[in-house]
């Protein structure tokens, strides 16, 4: 049974628009800047990766003609996780999800990424929604909500993002206690042009990591705790050849 959605998707009024892509250039230099003096420890780890490290198949029921899986992107897959450690914090798993999820724009880096719900009812996601994410360059970010549950929500790329993939947030219980929120993401280049800032330039793929890394550390600020043994962020590299059509074994499978 598919998911009910509206006829037309709404789209950021031009002023909104205009006014958001206004602060991008600025808010690459910003984040940049914020970067270079984080006193935030990041751990960063860069492996090769394998077919183990694809995402998981979209719902039938929410791909269409809208849809930007996996193979219609270019170049490598980068298979990423953030992670970060919270002690202190009086919430649990799903409600630290819940905090997130209430405004993301309050964990997003709004110089550079501004959320804007363009299908669905207005409060938290759930399966079946989407999002525009402005961003800077010549791409939006649109995505739909492709999986949610109280303590992780997943966002599938559709046509006119930067990227192909997917990208997944969720809270855990850490080990030995406290919090872990983690962001894995699962993407490629979506275009040639993007595939040459993206994986040849690597400045999109530097600004996503800078993105990730604020979001991280402001959902630790949310919880009310404190961030202990910085930001832990491993990448896996996954080659064109494992990200084409011809290894989607059943129609709707794709990623």
């Amino acid at each position: 049974m598919s998911t009910p959605r509206a006829a037309r998707p709404q789209v950021p009024s031009p002023m909104r628009r205009a006014g958001a892509l206004a602060r991008f250039p600025l808010g690459v230099l910003v984040v940049s800047w914020q970067y270079l003096w984080r006193v935030t420890a990041l751990h960063r780890g860069e492996t090769q990766g394998d077919a183990e490290d694809l995402p998981p198949p979209l719902p039938p029921e929410l791909c269409d003609e809208r849809t930007k899986p996996l193979p219609d992107g270019a170049g490598p897959m980068f298979h990423r996780r953030f992670r970060v450690r919270i002690e202190g914090s009086p919430l649990s798993p799903a409600e630290l999800t819940g905090a997130v999820t209430k405004n993301l724009n309050r964990v997003a880096p709004s110089s550079v990424a501004v959320f804007h719900k363009t299908r669905g009812a207005d409060g938290p996601p759930v399966v079946g929604d989407e999002y525009r994410v402005q961003m800077p360059g010549p791409w939006d970010g649109p995505v739909r909500v492709v999986h949610c549950d109280p303590v992780s929500f997943r966002f599938g790329t559709l046509q006119g993002h930067l990227e192909a993939g997917q990208i997944e947030f969720r809270s855990r219980e850490a080990e030995g206690g406290g919090l872990e929120f983690m962001i894995e993401a699962w993407s490629r280049a979506g275009d040639r042009l993007a595939h040459l800032l993206y994986g040849r330039l690597r400045v999109a793929k530097e600004m996503q990591f800078n993105m990730w890394v604020h979001f991280c550390l402001r959902a630790a600020a949310v919880s009310g705790g404190r961030v202990v043994g910085g930001v832990q962020i491993d990448t896996r590299d996954i080659p064109e050849e494992l990200c084409r059509p011809d290894r989607d074994s059943e129609p709707g499978e794709s990623q």
